[in-house]
């Protein structure tokens, strides 16, 4: 049981009043009323003397939870964690509160509250001359009516109410639960509503919300919806609509969601924005993204790096708190509330990302001196670069009749691996397989794998693996090459590896060979791997061939200089 109290614009109030208001808090309603007529009574008297709205936030049981005190034209509920949903889809609370205006009603900010709050009911008490005059009552319906997703009852005073309101929210959860579809239990399954809001063309927006349906599968989310949202610019505070944020909370009603998934990043005061008016959970892009990471890192390193982008994406999103869970400090001048727990959590995760640098740190001077004897050896590197799930990891296990883990899943494989290749003319290499690319890759993950993405920088070719079976290839070329640039390796030889040619017809097979982007191939099919093979090796005889007349060019330069000192 939850403990009632005062919350709200209590600022000037008088000791008197705020007893008052206490002891309406106390009270309880009957269960079939909506509100009580005596307990109306006091609403408008308090309401009248405070020249303020005043709600109650009444539990089905008829006790109240919250009086809640407003200002002259509007109240704000407070966020309702502590309440869980009763006995169905809705929030198990109905919110009843006054208005001064005359011939005021229902307004739009109390529909908001009531779809994105899944309150039972939200009932607006209307006064006249100090006392109770009509209760306009708005509940959600389960099917929109009219383009509406509620429905208003007539108005009726309250010492004349007609109906049983424990019957009708009953009756409306029963409406709810059998105009929902019926899904396949799953208890650690989540279940997203995907939103992408974009100032870009419709046609790039559907591209994006692709990719992102196939990141919540690969993280083993059940995608229920897709809603995209044009506008001329982001909303600052919601980064969508009003209007569209309260459409998609009904949605979520009625498909039983429990999760929003944007396809943009968005700032900590955007989530909080969009979480104070619902109770889903809210996550990005980038999230999702480091989950998937998380859920796939199996190296120590890779659990590390991971852990800390994680940190730095955490970072800016504590929200401040208050100082109920301060660290008191004693001692002449410093007394006081101490470190808030804001201040002691961001110092930890500061301290913890120090101790992942040095970790990280250590971990790369390993890798570094494994490529030192690498390059003792002399032995050519290809490294495997491209877009996720373009096949990189099911290419190597080909070539190199590995086993490494290989699915048809976005970011399946984020450890790198190396394996030795030995090429038709008896060439032997060291063949690595790298993590994936995607767009908008966030910066702070794309900084942890910096140790990791080093084994590009000693890379004697690139092997840029394209899924040409994906309609957005192209798109998906430009990305990487875009990376590519950013991390300064496109100075470094790049073949492009055109896969999944067998999943082409023959007129899309034919004039991609005849445009010569690539060499054609199919990563399950060794068959068609000879062109490849033979391509890379002609590369790779061509840059050990200059390599070595580098070298010759500085002994002669060397030796000159030192038959001159001599």
């Amino acid at each position: 049981m939850s403990i009632t109290k005062v919350t709200g614009n209590t600022h000037g109030l008088k000791p008197k009043q705020l007893r008052d208001l206490d002891r309406l808090a106390q009270r309880k309603c009957v269960p079939e009323e909506i509100v009580g007529r005596e307990i109306a009574r006091s609403l408008a008297t308090l309401s009248t003397e405070l020249n303020r709205q005043i709600g109650l936030l009444v539990h089905r049981s008829g006790r109240i939870e919250t009086v809640i005190v407003g200002d002259y034209d509007r109240i704000t509920i407070p966020a309702l964690a502590h309440v869980g949903t009763s006995g169905g889809r809705l929030r198990g609370l109905r919110c009843v509160h006054t208005v001064l205006h005359a011939n005021a009603a229902v307004s739009e900010e109390d529909i908001m509250d009531l779809a994105c709050l899944r309150l039972d009911l939200m009932a607006v008490l209307t006064l006249r001359d100090g006392l109770p005059d009509l209760l306009h009552v708005v509940h959600l319906i389960p099917q929109q009516v009219n383009g509406r997703d509620w429905s208003t009852l007539e108005p009726f005073h309250p010492a004349n109410q007609q109906l049983s309101c424990i019957e009708l929210i009953e009756a409306l959860e029963e409406e709810f639960v059998r105009a929902r579809p019926v899904h396949e239990v799953d208890q650690g399954k989540d279940r997203a509503i995907l939103v992408s809001v974009t100032t870009s063309s419709r046609a790039e927006a559907e591209d994006a919300m692709t990719e992102l349906v196939e990141l919540a599968r690969s993280a083993g989310v059940e995608v229920l919806a897709q809603v995209i949202q044009r506008r001329k610019q982001l909303h600052p505070r919601f980064i969508l609509g009003r209007g569209k944020l309260m459409e998609i909370v009904l949605m979520s009603l009625r498909l039983g969601a429990n999760l929003l998934l944007f396809d943009q990043e968005l700032s900590p005061s955007q989530i909080r924005s969009v979480t104070d008016h619902t109770d889903l959970r809210v996550i990005d892009r980038t999230q999702l993204i480091l989950d998937i990471f998380a859920s796939r890192a199996r190296s120590r390193e890779g659990k590390l790096q991971i852990e800390m982008a994680q940190l730095k994406y955490m970072l800016p999103k504590l929200t401040t708190r208050d100082d109920a869970l301060s660290r008191l400090t004693g001692g002449i001048g410093a007394r006081g509330p101490g470190e808030t727990r804001l201040e002691v959590d961001k110092r930890r995760i500061n301290d913890r990302i120090s101790r992942l640098n040095k970790e990280l740190k250590a971990v790369g001077d390993q890798r570094y001196y494994r490529r030192t004897r690498r390059r003792k050896r002399d032995v050519p590197v290809i490294s495997l670069v491209g877009y996720t799930n373009a096949g990189k990891s099911t290419l190597l296990n080909t070539l190199t009749k590995s086993e490494i883990h290989a699915e048809d899943q976005l970011f399946a494989t984020l450890d790198p691996t190396s394996r030795r290749l030995r090429f038709p003319q008896d060439m032997e290499v060291i063949i690595t397989d790298t993590v994936g690319f995607i767009r908008h890759l966030p910066a702070d993950l794309l900084k942890a794998f910096e140790s990791t993405l080093e084994e590009l920088f000693e890379a004697d070719l690139l092997l840029h693996v394209i899924d040409v079976a994906n309609p957005s290839w192209r798109q998906q070329v430009t990305v990487v090459e875009r990376i590519l640039a950013d991390l300064e390796l496109d100075d470094i030889p790049c073949l492009k590896v055109l896969n999944k040619t067998d999943r082409l017809s023959p007129e899309d097979r034919l004039q991609l060979s005849l445009s010569e982007e690539g060499v054609g191939i199919s990563a399950l099919h060794p068959d068609t791997l000879e062109p490849l093979l033979l391509r890379a090796q002609e590369i790779l005889q061509g840059v050990l061939q200059k390599r070595g007349a580098m070298v010759w060019d500085q002994s002669e330069l060397l030796q000159e200089e030192e038959g001159s000192e001599g």
